[in-house]
């Protein structure tokens, strides 16, 4: 089924009105603008544009997509889709370019294409290299110098210690001398007991008295 002008639509643009609903597969070569309801299958050769008021619930096969109402499917464009601050979708879209504006509520997956064969990415530009400028006269800056290299680090081999040596005896005192312990030696030798005279010098007498 073709819908064109449907809802009191003018030029080359097809306009949903919001009482209407349309259920099916719906075709087209011009813009559609839906602020009703449609229902099962969208291709269109140009511009899809869903209104606040709209309900799309159905695959989308389009162009362009601009997506100010609310659409339950999936939406495949070859140039563009746009969800705005009002838009609601759920569904996967698949298209070359996509934009999402903030406000927008979007559940599904998003498939942008992938590089075309024989054609590599856009690589990164290089940053240009900036090199001082002498002017005429003016000595030239010097480099600066290299780094300084690390001397190697030499090896030092630890030879085995020789044992200590035993601690030395004490120093023994020296001898007294030879007067000294002579003195000492006669000082200890007992001097003669001198004789008795007088009484001491007599003998004892025992005298034992007899028993009757």
């Amino acid at each position: 089924m073709a819908a064109k002008d449907l809802g009191g639509g003018a030029g080359n643009n097809t306009v949903i009105g919001q009482s209407i609903l349309i259920s099916g597969k719906l075709t087209g070569d011009e813009d559609l603008t839906v602020q009703g309801r449609v229902e099962g299958e969208l291709t269109l050769t140009r511009t899809l544009i869903v209104e606040p008021s709209g309900v799309v619930k159905a695959n989308v096969a389009v162009k362009n997509a601009i997506i100010s109402g609310v659409v339950v499917g999936n939406i495949n464009a070859t140039e563009s889709v746009e969800l705005t601050r009002e838009g609601r979708m759920v569904g996967d879209i698949r298209a070359p370019r996509v934009i999402i504006v903030d406000g927008a509520s979007f559940r599904g997956r998003v498939d942008m294409g992938d590089v075309e064969p024989g054609r590599l990415p856009a690589e990164r530009p290089q940053r240009p290299v900036i090199r001082p400028q002498v002017r005429p006269g003016a000595t030239p800056p010097r480099p600066p110098p290299p780094p300084a290299r690390s001397a190697p680090a030499t090896t030092v081999e630890r030879r085995p210690s020789a044992p200590p040596a035993p601690p030395a005896a004490p120093p023994r005192p020296p001898p007294p001398p030879a007067s000294s312990a002579v003195a000492s030696s006669s000082e200890k030798k007992e001097a003669p007991a001198p004789p008795l005279v007088g009484a001491a010098a007599k003998k004892k007498v025992i005298i034992k008295k007899k028993t009757k």
